[in-house]
């Protein structure tokens, strides 16, 4: 899926949200690391890129401080990472990237977008369900332990079906 370049003002912010790229990697997964107790490798975003899966990055000053990766199929898209940097969030990044991403979705033919989200992510949870998923499932023991000897945490399955409005806007 290929993704244009675009700017936005979010929260006072100048941002620009344009594909990732091979280059980009090593700050990705630096980033990855800071954001995440279980991190995606470079590797697995190296592989994400060659799969062709749709995967942004936001810039602001020069600064890599988010970035996505949505896996689309025939009818339904699947949001797989999506990762704003602790020193960024609560300024709407996150929001604006879910809708950009659902947005690009529906514009090639997306019908519903899936994810899964660690059921301990309250922040990221209720971001979700404000932009209208909805819980469908959960996977027990789906995401590694965050200690060393710590239990698995289950996933919580959250869907929500995508449609443009007339200003390109998912609904």
């Amino acid at each position: 899926m290929t993704i244009s370049s675009a700017s936005a003002l979010v929260s006072g912010w100048t941002f620009q949200w344009r594909p990732m790229l091979e280059s980009d990697l090593d700050r990705v997964a630096q980033l990855e690391t800071e954001a995440h107790a279980a991190p995606w490798t470079r590797g697995n975003f190296r592989d994400a890129l060659a799969a062709g899966y749709a995967a942004l990055v936001g810039e602001s000053g020069g600064e890599l401080i988010a970035y996505g990766v949505l896996m689309l199929a025939p009818g339904e898209g699947q949001l797989l990472n999506l990762t704003v940097a602790p020193s960024a969030r609560r300024r709407g990044h996150g929001r604006n990237l879910l809708r950009r991403m659902l947005a690009d979705a529906a514009r090639v033919g997306a019908e519903q977008c899936f994810l899964e989200v660690r059921e301990s992510n309250e922040g990221a949870i209720a971001l979700y369900l404000r932009e209208g998923f909805a819980p469908v499932a959960r996977r027990a023991a789906y995401y590694p332990p965050v200690t060393a000897g710590g239990r698995r945490e289950d996933a919580l399955v959250m869907r929500r079906s995508i449609e443009l409005e007339n200003d390109g806007q998912p609904f």
